[in-house]
């Protein structure tokens, strides 16, 4: 779209609303500051509802797509792809919307501004929430981050498909049990290294319409009311031109939880005076007060509205039906059978094949008589999606799939194992109730499949309902309940283990790396989970995810978790070895590259390009992600960082040459104020893992190595 051309529409949407928001009364003005937006009759202007959510799907608005949480999108290192599974979200969310209109439904979770993606790094992995993110990486946030925003907001010449919202800002990632009144103190370098990069990107290349501010403070100042943040840094420095909106009944944290404020209108003051444009909540009532008092000039609450009916503007809401191209999205998209093929590929792609020693995968259909499914998450539809998850209209589990795929073919046994977190399955049983069924399963089993792992009833947002650990914040990255228990139990029957982790984070199963031949990281796959699960098991498909966390030996690895230093936190600032790493995910198959080059060795404005040869030398189809590190050689900077990424489909003996281009701020770093400098030389890494040694071990290979010369 052309720059000029868009800037132009953009300034005559603002003007429309202008004059639209120069009609209102006070009253008027101030309810429309609120998320459940009322109607104003008399100005043509209909009731709406800004809290839509649409995390991996739409959510709790009835039947949508329920897609891989996005964790586990992140894990596919695909940025293409993404923006594909957004598009589909938002394509069912407009279909949606235009029946919910059609029958004047303006209730919550029936409008066209998501609250998604969530661009927060996940640098703990004690933290509920993580699995809401894309990972622990800036740069693989970003770009996942972008592309979910484009894939959401579309590329139309004149309207949004709808508007997406990038959360929470800034560098929300635990306690959830103490964040309406914790302060996370982040130093200048860190911000810049860590916190901010994906809000920049989402902001300045995708154009993003919506920033959410977080509950706690930063470095003293309310996130929902903070100058620093929404006008210095999102409004001045980065050019953002869309609305600001509060996470939910966030503002009220001001005076409750950070004892900034005294009153409610000195807090709706502080968050209105320093860019918060829309209240998800009812304390922007206050907003009357605080004008006629004085403490608000009412021409900042004019432009607050006039950000807020741009937004409505650019989706078509106040243009004549048939307009926009999008209000012919008819209802039969949703949860149709592209669509669930789609999601389908989602989590065939984002599966993570941890071990597969003497390549015990993929197993033998031919060769099986009985298989053993068991354990908590065997059968557990809600260790498929996640939160902020939608409706399917059918689910199906790992035991599901497995039985969908072996048929009539081979017997399929299962046992719940042990609860997920409980010490018994039956209130009324003895501990351990379920420890003699899983014995039995073993005994009559050719092999077994462990599903251990966590849902989202263990880990996940403060105050949701379900929740048995510290509000959403795993305690530790043990396996919880009996499960470790039950999964040597089965070791011990002498059988064939392969172990399936679905869980939306990092855990310490050192003891199964030790004894267990094969493991595979599905996070929450989403509503085809166990279809997708079942086809890698069985080698229908080739396993290609990465992971997009750390996964390390014990908690004991672990920073303190109020600590928001990333001294010592995820790959980049780690000093000891993790039990798998950053980047890491094996296949069926192998590739093998060849040719690796770059363009220069002499760090130019233009920044410097790789290309490599990727050949498939197995006996599968798969696909390869090329992953380029930079790692600046100077005193106290970060180890070798993830930089560039592409992903190759090869079929067996195909090869493709892959071209990445790496910016020159790739070979930078941020000093102590957060400025970006270039202190020494750098070393660049191409291959299909990280550059660290605990990568080499884990897949025999090592990536390819160049100097870069550096004349800042």
């Amino acid at each position: 779209m052309d720059i000029s051309r868009n800037d132009a529409k953009i300034a005559a949407f603002r003007k429309r609303a202008a004059d639209l928001v120069a009609q209102m009364t006070l009253e008027e003005k101030v309810e429309q500051t609120l998320s459940w937006a009322p109607a104003i009759d008399r100005l043509g202007i209909k009731a709406y509802n800004w809290w839509n959510e649409a995390l991996h799907g739409v959510a709790r608005a009835g039947i949508a797509t329920v897609f891989p949480q996005s964790i586990g999108l992140a894990a596919t290192f695909d940025e293409d792809f993404i923006e594909e599974v957004a598009d589909a979200i938002s394509t069912e969310g407009r279909a949606k919307y235009n029946v919910q209109q059609k029958a004047d439904d303006t209730d919550i979770y029936k409008g066209l501004t998501f609250w998604s993606p969530n661009v927060n790094i996940f640098r703990d992995p004690r933290w509920g929430r993580g699995h809401e993110t894309f990972g622990e990486d800036p740069y693989l946030t970003s770009r996942l981050g972008v592309r979910f925003v484009e894939g959401i907001q579309g590329h139309d010449e004149n309207y949004l498909k709808a508007a997406a919202c990038a959360k929470h800002f800034a560098v929300h990632s635990g306690p959830e049990d103490i964040r309406h009144s914790f302060n996370a103190v982040a130093s200048k370098q860190d911000m810049a290294e860590t916190y901010l990069p994906a809000f920049e990107a989402c902001v300045k290349e995708a154009k993003v319409e919506t920033v959410m501010g977080a509950y706690n403070r930063t470095n003293g100042a309310p996130c929902c009311g903070s100058k620093e943040l929404l006008q210095d840094t999102l409004r001045d420095k980065w050019g953002f031109q869309g609305h600001v909106v509060s996470d939910c009944w966030a503002i009220k944290d001001f005076h409750e939880g950070h004892h900034v404020t005294d009153t409610p209108v000195e807090s709706v003051s502080m968050a209105m005076n320093n860019g918060c444009d829309l209240n998800c909540g009812n304390l922007f009532h206050y907003l009357k007060q605080a004008v006629e008092e004085g403490m608000v000039q009412e021409s900042r609450l004019d432009e607050a509205l006039v950000n807020l009916f741009t937004t409505r503007m650019k989706l078509g809401l106040f243009d004549e039906k048939g307009k926009s191209k999008f209000d012919e999205i008819p209802y039969s998209v949703v949860d149709s059978k592209p669509m669930q093929e789609l999601n389908l590929k989602a989590a065939e792609k984002c599966i993570v094949l941890l071990k597969n020693e003497a390549d015990m995968l993929p197993l033998d259909k031919s060769k099986l008589k009985t298989v053993g499914v068991i354990g908590p998450n065997a059968n557990n539809r809600r260790a498929l999606v996640g939160n902020y998850e939608g409706t399917a209209s059918r689910y199906i589990t790992i035991l599901e799939g497995i039985q969908d795929y072996l048929g009539e073919d081979v017997r399929v046994l299962t046992s719940e194992g042990c609860h997920l977190c409980r010490p018994k399955s039956q209130n009324l049983a003895a501990k351990d109730d379920r420890i003699s069924e899983v014995k039995a399963v073993c005994e009559e089993s050719d092999v077994i499949i462990a599903c251990m792992g966590l849902d989202s009833g263990l880990e996940g947002e403060e105050g949701d309902e379900g929740n048995e650990f510290a509000s959403g914040d795993k305690p530790n990255l043990n396996l919880p309940g009996l499960q470790q228990h039950v999964l040597e139990t089965i070791c011990e029957s002498g059988k064939p283990v392969v172990l399936v982790l679905l869980s939306g984070s990092a855990l310490a199963v050192t003891w199964a790396q030790e004894n267990i031949p094969a493991i595979i990281q599905g996070w929450y796959p989403g509503a085809q989970g166990g279809k997708a699960m079942a086809e890698i098991l069985f080698g229908e498909k080739c396993p290609e995810g990465k992971l997009p966390v750390t996964f390390y030996y014990s908690t004991e690895d672990l920073p303190e978790f109020t600590d928001y230093s990333m001294k010592g936190r995820t790959y980049r600032y780690m000093k000891g070895d993790a039990l798998y790493p950053f980047g890491y995910g094996l296949s069926y198959t192998s590739f093998e590259y060849s040719d690796v080059k770059v363009n220069t060795n002499q760090l130019t404005e233009e920044g410097i390009t790789v290309t490599a040869t990727v050949k498939n030398t197995g006996k599968m189809a798969g696909a390869e992600t090329v992953q380029t590190y930079v790692k600046v050689c100077a005193e106290d900077t970060p180890n070798a960082q993830l930089k560039g990424i592409k992903k190759v489909y090869l079929e067996p003996g195909e090869s493709k040459v892959v071209e990445i281009v790496l910016p020159k701020k790739a070979f930078g770093v941020f000093d102590t104020e957060g400025e970006l400098s270039f202190p020494g030389n750098a070393k660049l890494y191409v291959g299909g893992q990280a550059p660290d040694k605990r990568s080499a071990v884990l897949t025999g290979k090592t990536v390819c190595e160049f100097d870069i010369n550096i004349v800042s």
